[in-house]
This record gives C-alpha cells, structure tokens and sequence, in this order.
C-alpha cells in the first residue's frame, strides 16, 4: 500500500511539472526553438510512430545494445571467474580490464568506426565494451569478497572445485552480477547510441544527429523521453528478474 501511494505521489508530481512546464510555453516565457512544451514532444513522438520511421530506428538500437549486453555479460562472466580462480591469469587480465575501466569508454566509438565500419558491428563493439568491463569487475569481486569461512569448510569437509563453485562462488557471484544488471542496461544503450550519433546510416542515435544538425529540438527531446521510457521499461524487466532471482537470498 506504501508503494502504491509513493506511485501517486510521484505521479502526481510528474503531472504538477508538466503542467507548469506546458503552461510556461503556452505564456511565451520559453523559447521553442530551445525548450519545446510537452504538447510539441508529445506531436514529434506521434509523428515518428505515426509514419512509421521510428521502427528500423528502434529496431537499430535494440539490436546493437541487446547484442553488446549479451556478449559482455558472457564475456565479463568468463574472464571474471577465470580471474577469480587463477591468480596467475589475474595478474594478466586485471591490469587490461583497469586500464580499459579508466578509460572513457565512449571515446572509442571514432576508432570502432574506423575499425569496423559504420555498420551494426561497430555499435555493438562500443555496447559490449561497456557491459564487459562492468560485469568482470562485478563477478571478479564476488568471488574475492565470497565468505573465506564457507571456503575453509568444504574444502575442510573434503570438497571438490566443483562443490566449491557451485555452492560459494555461484551465489555470491550471483548476486554481484544481477546487482549490476541495470547498470549494465544502461551501459549497453549508452554504447549503442553514442556509436550512432558518431556515425551510422540508422538507429536513435543516427536519429539524434539529425536533430541537432536540423535544430529540431522538438524531435530531440522526443527522442531522449524514447531512449529514457524504453531504458526505464528494461530496468523494470531487470528489476522483477533479480527479484525472481535472487529470492532464495
């Protein structure tokens, strides 16, 4: 019942700003050309669905950040517990993930370009280097933070790797990993986005581009309410599934 009434509240603040913020553009005390009211957002988002334009678009973007998301969690998953297990093979990979993690990421996008072209590989490049990062760091310090108590005990017991991974370092890197799953949503549509506003033929990004080069800030805004609703909507997907997940804890 709390939760709902914190739903309301919290809508009921969302309608009080948009209703100002209409009632400030409709009084010419905002500029259009620089901050369109809710109506106009409202009009360029009924235009993009209404002709049809935005499907290849969104079809674009969710392909390339749903395939860097993939990649990276496997990726960030294998390397991390390969990390985690052999110290040897740590000291290799941990010193690169590091580097790659104090790097700004998104500033990769021009060399992915150049490297892979304007195409769907170079967006899904960018997505997976963002995802992979985070998910390694996530798994890797699971497996370092797991109960060193639990790990002296079946390995006291007589217990295998095997029993050792299943029942230590699965739940615990388990939980890192789901934790991180709405950053790493994020970091996918990020990566997939930047890589299309750098360059592409299509996807929201390639949609943003456009905007800013025409001045339309009215589809600009659209676009970011778009990119902001779909990401909110996989947060929530993610939200559940952890929940689901992780209710043994």
């Amino acid at each position: 019942m709390s939760a709902r009434r914190a739903w309301l509240r919290q809508l009921a603040a969302l309608a009080v700003v948009l209703g100002a913020w209409e009632a400030a553009g409709r009084a010419h005390w905002l500029n259009p050309l620089f901050v369109p009211s809710p109506s106009q957002i409202g009009a360029a988002l009924a235009d993009l669905f209404g002709s049809g334009r935005i499907w290849p678009h969104l079809e674009a973007t969710f392909t390339a950040a749903l395939g860097g998301l993939g990649i990276g969690i496997v990726v960030g998953i294998l390397l991390g517990v390969v990390a985690g297990l052999v110290p040897f093979l740590a000291e290799l990979i941990e010193p690169v993930m590091t580097v790659l993690n104090a790097i700004p990421r998104v500033i990769l996008a021009p060399l992915f370009v150049i490297w892979l072209g304007i195409g769907l590989a170079s967006k899904v490049a960018l997505a997976f280097i963002l995802v992979a990062v985070l998910i390694f760091f996530a798994v890797y310090g699971g497996i370092r933070q797991a109960d060193r108590r639990l790990v002296e005990r079946i390995l006291t017991l007589g217990g295998s790797r095997w029993s050792l991974v299943r029942h230590v370092y699965l739940p615990s890197v388990a939980v890192w990993v789901l934790g991180s799953l709405k950053i790493a949503v994020g970091f996918a549509f990020t990566g997939a986005v930047v890589g299309e506003f750098v360059a592409a033929t299509r996807g929201l990004g390639y949609l943003l581009s456009f905007a800013q080069s025409t001045y339309n800030s009215g589809l600009m805004f659209a676009l970011i309410f778009l990119i902001l609703l779909v990401v909110l909507a996989i947060f929530w997907i993610a939200g559940r599934l952890e929940k689901y997940l992780l209710r043994w804890s």
